[in-house]
């Protein structure tokens, strides 16, 4: 008779609850995120925004990172369970807000409530896998997260862009919110398990971190603003906000971030360049597809949908390869090529006349970078973090990945409205090109990354 021991599983007992409930709001941010892409064209011009185009996707990004550092250090504190109500419950008002919004102003404020609370529901994800799950499993979780948005890529964009044919907008977001409803309660009966500390265990409250979220927030969001003010006001809110995101995000993430130190820094810094590259440009891709090809907001989804099937499929792969075939800096140099494709295909369709279905082409191959770039880099998070500051550590990454991504929107938001928008020929080619650059910056954190620790029991070579 065998005497092995059965293979752990993410769907064994102890972990299937909690598997089912973390994919269940993974893909709810993923249908939020392809359907607000995909409609946004639509809702700028009905509210009549387009200037503040940028700022809708970098509202709630913004917003997320004094979330995510508030959950960071209540999770420590508390377990997780009243970070998680709490969060879920603004999610759900932000997300009512923005779908009764008769103006692009109250569509604004609805969208920092709800990234308020969906940076929150991030860190309490990554402390979820970090206290539940053994690290064995750390893997094939994040390839599920991945996996997680296959059936909205697949449905997502184009059930978005019906609804808002058919009927209008504001009903999509009245079914984000009943998705949000249905998720959130499977996850409920998980959260008991994330018990506090002991009370002499519990670190205290960290209220100065939480103070330079807040200035990091307001300083992404002037830099997001700037495309909408006249010229002098635009130099002086670019120059404030770049020194104030600076400052305020030093103290947020691990010592040496900002100079590719090696370990945890060089992997949240690339984490960063990489959201900001990618995220700062997707928001175009619909918007290039609709404006100078005249698909319709269903078609101009495609490319979503093609990019979110292809992170998917990578980043099964990923998990699936395992360490012992890609180390780190194999897969982080595979993905950065990937992504680079991806922005340099963009940038050429948007500076020439070549066919739209190209560029739907190298969103594909960019999303199965970003596909082998995301999984690792959360798992490097959890490695490189030290027993009792998982939750300094995940807020830190997500923090990385927001505020990149908010960084991202600033700058193509600058280049996009400050060289004529849509109707001008620069426009689309200089937010592609920008964004080229950024991720080219990436490989620079790669080359600082250093060695990585193994997992349990297997020695790794980098």
């Amino acid at each position: 008779m065998s005497t092995a021991a059965p293979r752990t599983s993410l769907f064994s007992g102890p972990y299937a609850l909690a598997t089912v409930g973390m994919v269940a709001i993974v893909a709810l941010a993923a249908f939020q995120n392809l359907a607000m892409t995909t409609i946004m064209p639509e809702i700028s011009r009905d509210l009549d925004g387009e200037s503040l185009y940028a700022l809708a996707f970098a509202a709630p990004l913004a917003a997320g990172v004094p979330g995510m550092v508030l959950a960071g250090n209540w999770t420590d504190r508390a377990g997780g369970r009243v970070v998680a109500w709490t969060s879920a419950a603004l999610f759900a008002v932000g997300t009512a807000v923005v779908m009764v919004a008769p103006t692009m102003e109250v569509f604004l404020v609805g969208r920092l409530v709800e990234g308020f609370g969906a940076g929150a529901i991030d860190v309490v994800l990554y402390v979820l896998v970090a206290r539940i799950f053994p690290e064995d499993l750390h893997g094939p979780v994040f390839a599920g997260f991945a996996a997680a948005w296959v059936v909205p890529a697949l449905i997502g964009p184009a059930l978005a862009g019906i609804v808002a044919d058919v009927w209008n907008w504001h009903w999509v977001f009245a079914g984000a919110l009943v998705i949000a409803l249905g998720a959130f309660a499977l996850l409920v009966p998980t959260l008991g398990r994330l018990r506090p500390p002991a009370p002499g265990l519990r670190p205290g409250w960290q209220r100065s971190r939480i103070a330079w979220s807040v200035a990091a927030a307001v300083a992404i969001l002037l830099l997001n603003i700037a495309p909408d003010l006249g010229a002098c006001a635009q130099v002086a809110a670019v120059a404030v906000g770049m020194v104030g995101t600076w400052f305020a995000l030093r103290p947020l993430l691990p010592a040496g971030t900002f100079r590719a130190a090696p370990g945890l820094p060089s992997v949240v810094l690339l984490r960063g360049l990489v959201a900001a590259s990618f995220f700062g440009s997707e928001a175009y891709v619909p918007f290039l597809l609709q404006a100078k090809d005249g698909l319709s907001a269903s078609a101009a989804g495609l490319a979503l949908t093609v990019a979110a099937l292809s992170w998917a499929g990578s980043s099964w792969l990923h998990g699936r390869l395992g360490e012992h075939r890609l180390t780190a800096t194999r897969t982080f140099g595979i993905g950065l090529a990937l992504v680079l494709v991806s922005l340099l295909t963009a940038f050429v369709v948007a500076s020439s006349g070549l066919p739209w279905w190209l560029l739907v082409v190298g969103w594909f191959i960019g999303g199965a970078g970003m596909g082998a770039i995301y999984p690792r880099t959360s798992m490097l998070t959890l490695r490189f973090s030290g027993e009792g500051d998982d939750g300094f550590a995940s807020s830190a990454l997500t923090i990385a990945d927001a505020s990149g991504s908010v960084i991202g929107l600033a700058v193509t938001g600058l280049l996009f409205i400050g060289t004529g928008g849509a109707d001008a020929a620069v426009s689309f080619p200089l937010v592609f090109g920008g964004m080229t650059v950024i991720a080219a910056l990436a490989v620079a954190a790669v080359r600082r990354l250093g060695p990585v620790p193994a997992p349990s029991g297997v020695p790794v070579a980098e």
